[in-house]
This record gives structure tokens, C-alpha cells and sequence, in this order.
């Protein structure tokens, strides 16, 4: 029989390899998310409607760095393109295929 689980350690191990943060930048601003969300926050996304981009991107990004990030002109595909590439890089979501954005 094995030992017992150690949530900590797997976490350590996580954060050692994927860093605590994701960064990407937009017109030269930086900007961070978490990799690993409060189940808190995950709970707040689930509650949101699927459209509410803004919404999510305030949970994610947080109220200082939500105010900076709307100030730029980015597309519902740059927002699309950015969560898609946090969700890979972070592990947040694996192995799903995105939607087809297509009419």
C-alpha cells in the first residue's frame, strides 16, 4: 500500500513546474494570471453566464488589472486566442479542441 496523498506536495510540484504565474502583454502592458484558481473563483466562473466574457475576465484577471486591460481595443478573438493559450500553457484545460468560430 502506498503512503498518503500529499495535496501540498503536488501542489509544490505543480507551481515548481508551471510557475505561480501566466504573464502576457497587450500594446506592451503586462499583465498576470494565476495558473492554479481558488475553487472559490472557479465557482464564480461556473456561475456566469458562457457569453460573459467580461465577467470572466474580471475573476481572472483581478480589479486593478481588469480596469488596465479594458482600456485596449482588443477583439472577441484576441480574447478568445488569449484564454485558449492560458488554458494549454497552464494545464487549466487539457486536451480540449476549441470551437469552431466559423458561420
Amino acid at each position: 500500500m502506498s503512503g498518503r496523498y500529499s495535496v501540498n506536495a503536488a501542489r509544490a510540484q505543480r507551481l515548481e513546474a508551471l510557475g505561480r504565474e501566466w504573464e502576457f502583454e497587450i500594446d506592451g502592458e503586462a499583465y498576470a494570471l494565476p495558473i492554479e484558481l481558488p475553487h472559490e473563483v472557479v465557482r464564480e466562473l461556473g456561475d456566469l453566464d458562457a457569453s460573459d466574457v467580461a465577467g470572466m475576465l474580471r475573476l481572472l484577471l483581478g480589479p486593478e488589472q481588469y480596469e488596465r486591460f479594458r482600456r485596449h481595443r482588443v477583439s472577441v478573438q484576441d480574447v478568445q486566442a488569449l484564454v485558449e493559450a492560458y488554458g494549454q500553457e497552464s494545464g487549466m484545460f487539457p486536451g480540449e479542441d476549441s470551437a469552431s468560430t466559423s458561420s
